[in-house]
């Protein structure tokens, strides 16, 4: 752990079930490899992480089975660690690296930027040879001219349990990146030749392992379906598991009685646990019975109420596969509990207690402890309404207001208009510095504006605005990205005590009063509803409300104290959000185009820097011994 963190205070409700092949599954990891320092249940570092796959990895040997180590991408934009370089992941990266992983995929994250992808494509993919499978991403090579795969098309291996697996990697129908790469669409990747020859495999294949940046269940920006309908078309029988990532929640999924599909969060939250047992292989010397620890018991059973299930269910033979899941809270409580039984002095070893050194070293070079001043309290991106103490977006705009002025113009009036999707995540009270600048908002954007737009007019362009769809950014691709809330993006229903009902996706923030069979008194935090029902996080926490956001919210400055109405305002807002902004005020008879839209601050002051200017004017008590809240609750 890294000196500031907090220790968590809850341990973990049960031991791991282990099966005939296990895996670990980290993924939207963007960057928080120091942890989070100021929230209990997620202060492990990635050095303790380091250790905990030793020690699991270990005890995986004990037993006599398979464990797999599997990333499903996006390794930056979210803290300062990789964000304050360039190109981003320039330090953060190598500590990542300290962790070798059996499978592992790439992010669109890894694509919006071109010195980024090339880093990526040079450097990176090439530390895990053949293990790195991305099976639709081609990146442009500037040496050879071409265009070229990055990583492995596909993987044929066997496990040192003699469990035969082919991988696939395969990123969500992605279009924000730069032209430094080339992505091939899953319904046109499906349909190529090598992709018939690696599922119809000259040699046995026991397993189809499908990793992907890519939602496991069957939302909008999801491609799994089209990939598994295709492997059933030639495989009906074999079984798949599907690890995703790319919508930041807590997930599995039942496809069919032999496929499932899991997601293990974000932001090094959550750490994901999968165990399946009843592989037939006439080449396995894995255990498939086990004595001494818990092993998993439950089938496969596609979810009667769920979206998924007139698509799926096309495996029609009997499984005798059993699977057990578990989302583990990223805290060190809960690595040594299930490593060492919490015996902490034999929990580290000497690679992870270097990475977590490393880490602090680094932190210190590049400034991230750089104090503005100390949050007063915790402000939320979703328990609390809009409008309210404590939302975040309500703290925006009075920090918009306080500090985005041009100096020639700052005594004119203005709306500054910033969109929602800015915003990455919490802001937790206690010291506000260089890293939680990144963590809130790390996107550098620049600050533009129409000047002298009728207020008659600019009055109404926040509610027009609001009523399009979610901006979708070059660098916030969709609503499942940056400040992505699924709660929000479907019908869900409420799970009550009994009967367990489908509640949609896990999250930290949870919508609407819901109850719980854990009737004792635990910390806030995650708590899952999934195809298997509800007891899929590892903690017991209590549930953090959830409410409503919108898409735009805006600040304003230098307005009459006297309560009148400016014949005129500035119109502020930033360049990605220039066409919606000339949208709405189209939609208002106004005649704006690119031609008037002008600088409003120099194009070095960007988007993520108003934070850290308000902090300086607002929140200078108690400096510089900050006192840390409890987090989100």
């Amino acid at each position: 752990m890294q000196p500031e963190a907090l220790t968590a205070v809850t341990s973990p409700r049960a031991p791991l079930e282990w099966g005939q092949i296990n895996f670990l599954q980290t993924t939207d990891t963007h960057g928080w490899l120091e942890g989070h320092l100021k929230e209990r249940n997620y202060g492990a570092d990635w050095g303790d992480y380091v250790s905990f796959v030793s020690g699991m990895k270990e005890k995986a040997k004990r037993l006599g089975v398979d464990l797999l180590l599997i990333d499903t991408g996006d390794l930056h934009d979210g803290a300062g660690l990789s964000d304050v370089t360039t190109p981003n992941g320039l330090v953060s990266n190598p500590i990542w690296e300290n962790i070798d992983y059996d499978v592992l995929t790439i992010g669109n994250h890894e694509l919006y930027l071109s010195d980024i992808a090339y880093s990526h494509f040079t450097q990176f993919t090439g530390v895990y040879g053949d293990r790195y499978v991305n099976s639709n991403v081609e990146i442009y090579n500037t040496t050879s001219k071409k265009y070229e795969r990055v990583g492995s098309q596909y993987r044929y291996f066997t496990t040192p349990g003699g469990i035969r697996i082919m991988a696939f990697g395969v990123l969500f129908d992605f279009t924000g990146n730069s032209n430094a790469s080339r992505i091939t669409m899953a319904a046109n990747m499906v349909k190529q030749h090598w992709f018939a020859q690696a599922v119809n495999f000259t040699k046995p294949i026991d397993l189809f392992l499908v990793i992907g940046h890519n939602p496991p269940r069957d939302v909008a920006s999801s491609t799994i379906k089209i990939v598994y309908a295709a492997i059933r078309k030639i495989k009906p029988d074999t079984p798949i598991q599907v690890f995703g990532g790319h919508s930041h929640v807590r997930d599995f999924v039942v496809y069919d009685n032999k496929a499932t599909g899991f997601q293990a969060g974000r932001y090094c939250e959550t750490l994901g646990w999968l165990a399946l047992s009843g592989l037939n292989s006439s080449n396995t010397h894995s255990k498939a019975k086990l004595s001494d620890v818990p092993t998993p018991t439950r089938s496969a059973v596609v979810v009667a109420t769920g979206t998924t299930a007139a698509n799926y269910s096309l495996s029609k033979s009997p499984s005798n596969l059993t699977y057990a899941r578990r989302y583990l809270d990223w805290n060190r409580r809960t690595f040594e509990y299930h490593v060492t039984g919490s015996q902490a002095h034999t929990f580290d070893i000497q690679q992870g207690k270097a990475a977590t050194a490393q880490i602090t070293g680094l932190r210190q070079q590049l400034n991230l402890s750089t104090l503005y001043g100390c949050a007063p309290k915790s402000y939320c991106q979703f328990c609390k309404p809009y409008g309210s103490d404590g939302n975040i977006l309500t703290l925006l705009e009075i920090a918009l207001g306080k500090t985005i002025a041009n100096a020639t113009r700052k005594d004119i009036p203005r709306y500054i208009i910033v969109n929602t999707g800015s915003v990455r995540f919490d802001l937790v009270q206690g010291p506000f510095t260089l890293d939680d600048s990144y963590i809130v908002s790390p996107f550098k954007n620049e600050w533009w504006f129409i000047p002298d737009v009728p207020y008659t007019i600019a009055s109404q362009v926040l509610s027009i605005i609001n009523k399009q769809k979610a901006l979708k950014r070059k660098r916030d691709l969709s609503s499942s990205d940056f400040g992505f809330n699924p709660m929000h993006q479907v019908d869900q229903e409420i799970c009550v005590d009994p009967p367990v009902v489908y509640d949609r996706l896990g999250k930290r923030s949870i919508s609407g009063p819901r109850l719980t069979r854990r009737q004792d008194v635990v910390s806030a935090g995650y708590t899952t509803t999934d195809d298997f029902g509800t007891d899929g996080d590892d903690t017991a926490h209590s549930s953090i409300p959830n409410y409503p956001q919108p898409n735009n919210v805006w600040g304003n400055a230098s307005f009459p104290t006297d309560g009148s109405v400016p014949k005129t305002v500035d119109l502020v807002f930033l360049n990605f959000a220039a066409n919606l902004t000339l949208q709405g005020l189209q939609m208002l008879g106004a005649s704006y185009t690119l031609k008037d839209v002008i600088n409003y601050l120099p194009s070095n002051v960007t988007s993520n820097m108003y934070l850290p200017e308000y902090a300086k004017i607002a929140w200078q008590a108690n400096m510089p011994n900050c006192p840390v809240g409890a987090g989100i609750a």
